[in-house]
């Protein structure tokens, strides 16, 4: 059982460490780490002294102190803690010792730094030792042995399995071992297996004594499918084979020392993760053979600060040697290489290695090259950096088609370009290397596209908070609960702004008290809009406008660019000049996002997704024939005598049908965009100054104030009056009608006969008559409730639905 840093870093977390061990019916060997943060504190403080500053004594008092105070506080008083006290003493005096000479000599050698950075587990394993019953202490040095190999200082195994097994031929209840130090095989003198080497310790010892299993106390439930920090969603796995382990080691999971897994895999030994202060969670078993488990891939891990080093030249091409010159030459110098990725016309090789590392190799390798470079037959070193290396891990991925089809279409669509990729014949891993801007975002989409996380996630940032943009929150609010549950989608509103302030959070916004938030949150403008959500970067992200603002509408040529789907409950963009609609709606499919607009006509009615289905199955639209205007539907259906086309415009203004100006209605300005719209979704070429406006109000009244307009209104109301009983008589009505045929659109206020199917059209309601090449003698009509800020609502609530593919 070994126990981290963590494990016994506090009062709390080392009082479960003994009942945990306690509960243990089993003799039991226990491997514990420093006191958490002791270790880097123990460097830290060599390196001021080295330095010739004398603050390293309040460190060193400060460590000094803290063991001191975790004696007092876990070891009742008694013979025990002094016997204990005067071990820890004399301990921190031998380190007060070495401190002060190297402070006197200003001198740190590799042996004194080793010497120094072993007291850290010394003294915390003497306190462990002291703290569980019936344990016994013993000194790792006298049985984990090292060498120094090609410069390398390694793991003597041999005599180190067969001094573990001499110790401990007979096996007490509870052994209590110090993790990570060691001492040479030669000379004696202290040394160490590396940072995380406790993880080794315990494995050495496990695969010497054929231990049933060996367990990882940490503070986190086991291997999880991805950094819970970076994803909300990620969650523990419950088994993984050696090999995906090591793999995900290998990349930046942090929950195992790699070198860990070789000797205990060797003699199949489980390693079994658990949680020192969740003790009663499974945690993650690690072995030879798991259960069947469907998952393509199990794990995500990723490593950043990555520099990417390119060695080209046109003579690499069929050269035996290179490669071979390329990695003697980074091995002799220490230099780890983590990834490669080489062209197969040779005339390339990409290789990972860590930010700290990249300029020391790109000048050893300029060196080894020097007279390739300076013949041209070679490059010098490219070096590029701000980069970060991700690996998909998994078993299941031999042998399965597909899989790096998948995951590289995922990556394209969300906007996130790969720069160099490898995957090995054992296809247990892919690994390719991302800017590390894009990481966060990279994790995610992978989580998600791989069905790791629980459900599929939606990011939004709504904007525009009046009628429908707050009918639209409201309805998100009451259904995220049912949506994440029967379709596994959660509705993450990410972002809400209004014409005066925004709030972003990329954890989520509660809903239940918006107003509130966003009333307290900072101003806003269209730039800070613009930069927080491309600054935010997340992944799945859909922007929706609720807004009739021009400026929010020139957001969305960049919103596409930045993979970010754009729904629209704004005409503005779908219905400016003809150009930058085409371009809209090319980026999007260039991008692989979605650019939706439905509601810019008939509010929640399915017209432009028919279209769309229509032409995309193969037909043709050949005449379209609408009425597109709530507002002035409305207006036509309560004309009567007793009600004269003033009255009616009022009412309309009062139940908020009409704009604030109606002539904005009035002058048929919105028929005619949605017209448009509908217009160029059927295939036609079309800008608002093709369309034929016959308008029924003199264009003097839409000049000068909106006052005015008021005051002249009502001159128009006895020859509407007179015209209105000719009508009824005739058995005809009144309906401002758009029209598209043969490529020529008009908008007019027509007389409608009985029998029409536009004539029954009641309250504010839309309709739409598509005749097409198959609808050609019975036209298709779409009929409902073409206003209201629910139902457009509900329209823009489909939209991104659709973008869910639910």
């Amino acid at each position: 059982m070994k126990f981290g840093g963590t494990s016994v870093g506090s009062v709390e977390s080392i009082l479960n460490v003994k009942q945990i061990v306690e509960a243990q019916s089993e003799p039991v060997i226990v491997v514990v780490s420093a006191l958490g943060g002791i270790t880097d504190q123990l460097i830290r403080t060599s390196q001021q002294a080295v330095n010739g500053d004398i603050s390293y004594l309040a460190s060193y008092a400060e460590m000094a102190e803290r063991h001191h105070n975790m004696v007092t506080e876990i070891i009742p008083a008694g013979a025990e803690r002094d016997s204990l006290t005067r071990i820890i003493d004399s301990l921190l005096e031998e380190l007060r010792s070495i401190y002060q000479g190297v402070y006197l000599i200003r001198d740190l050698s590799p042996k004194t730094q080793a010497a120094i950075v072993s007291y850290g587990e010394r003294l915390s394993s003497r306190i462990v030792a002291t703290l569980i019953k019936n344990a016994q202490w013993y000194d790792s040095r006298e049985f984990i042995k090292t060498e120094v190999k090609g410069g390398r200082r390694l793991l003597d195994s041999d005599i180190t399995a067969q001094l573990v097994k001499n110790t401990w031929q007979t096996i007490p209840q509870v052994s209590l071992v110090p993790g990570f130090i060691s001492s040479d095989s030669k000379s004696g003198e202290t040394t160490n297996l590396g940072r995380g080497g406790s993880d080794y310790t315990a494995s050495i010892i496990a695969a010497a004594l054929n231990a049933e299993v060996l367990e990882i106390w940490t503070d986190v439930d086991g291997f999880m499918t991805a950094d819970p920090r970076v994803i909300n969603s990620a969650y523990v796995i419950p088994e993984l084979s050696y090999v995906e382990a090591m793999e995900l080691c290998n990349f930046g999971a942090k929950v195992v020392y790699p070198p860990t897994i070789y000797p205990v895999c060797v003699k199949n030994i489980p390693i079994l993760i658990k949680n020192t202060f969740n003790a009663d969670a499974p945690g993650t078993i690690i072995k030879r053979e798991v259960k069947d488990d469907k998952r393509l891939i199990k794990g995500i891990s990723s490593i950043k600060g990555t520099t990417l080093i390119t060695v080209s030249g046109l003579s690499m091409v069929g050269v035996i040697g290179v490669n071979r010159r390329i990695f003697s030459t980074l091995a002799d110098n220490g230099i780890s290489v983590f990834m490669v990725s080489q062209a197969s016309s040779e005339n390339s090789t990409s290789i990972g290695v860590r930010d700290e590392d990249a300029e020391a190799a790109c000048r050893v390798l300029n060196e080894e090259f020097a007279k390739e470079i300076e013949t041209g037959a070679m490059y010098h070193m490219q070096a590029e950096s701000g980069l970060a290396t991700v690996a998909v891990v998994g078993e299941n991925m031999k042998h399965t088609p597909g899989i790096a089809g998948k995951l590289f279409g995922t990556l394209g669509r969300s906007g996130i370009s790969v720069i160099a990729c490898a995957q090995g014949a054992s296809e247990t891993n892919i690994s390719f290397v991302v800017n590390a801007n894009y990481l966060r975002k990279t994790l995610n989409v992978i989580h998600d596209a791989f069905f790791l996380s629980e459900y599929q996630v939606l990011n939004l940032f709504l904007c525009g908070v009046g009628t429908v943009g707050s009918s639209l929150i409201e309805q998100i609010a009451q259904q995220q609960e049912k949506l994440m549950q029967e379709q596994g989608l959660k509705l993450n509103v990410v972002g809400l702004a209004s014409s005066h302030s925004a709030l972003f959070n990329r954890t989520g916004i509660d809903l239940s008290n918006w107003r509130e938030q966003l009333a307290e949150a900072p101003a806003s403008d269209t730039e800070r809009l613009h930069r927080e959500v491309i600054d935010m970067n997340i992944f799945n992200s859909v922007f929706v406008d609720c807004t009739a603002s021009p400026e929010v509408a020139s957001l969305y040529q960049d919103f596409l660019e930045h993979n970010i789907n754009v729904v629209a409950a704004n005409k503005l963009a779908a219905s400016s000049n003809y150009d930058n609609y085409r371009q809209l709606k090319t980026t999007a499919q260039r991008r692989g996002v979605k650019f939706l607009f439905e509601t810019n006509v008939g509010a929640g009615l399915p017209i432009i997704r028919t279209i769309n289905d229509l032409i995309h199955s193969g037909d043709k639209i050949l005449r379209i024939e609408a009425v597109l205007s709530g507002t002035l539907n409305f207006i036509f259906n309560k004309l009567s005598s007793n009600m004269p086309l003033s009255q009616t415009v009022h009412l309309a203004k009062q139940e908020g049908y009409s704009e604030p100006d109606p002539r904005i209605d009035l002058s048929g300005k919105d028929v005619i965009r949605k017209l448009v719209i509908l217009a160029r979704e059927a295939g036609y070429k079309l800008e608002q100054d093709d369309v034929e406006k016959h308008l029924f109000i003199p264009q003097s009244f839409f000049e000068g104030k909106v006052d005015e307009f008021w005051q002249q209104l009502p001159s128009l109301d006895k020859k509407f009056e007179q015209q209105r009983r000719a009508l009824e008589q005739q058995h005809k009505r009144w309906r401002f009608v758009a029209k598209l045929q043969d490529g020529k659109a008009s908008v007019s206020l027509c007389e409608i006969p009985q029998g029409h199917p536009f004539y029954g059209l009641e309250g504010s309601n839309n309709i739409v008559m598509l005749t097409t090449e198959r609808y050609r003698e019975y036209p298709m009509l779409i009929q409902g409730y073409g206003a209201g800020a629910s139902v457009t609502a509900a329209g823009v609530f489909a939209d991104i639905m659709s973008i869910a593919n639910i």
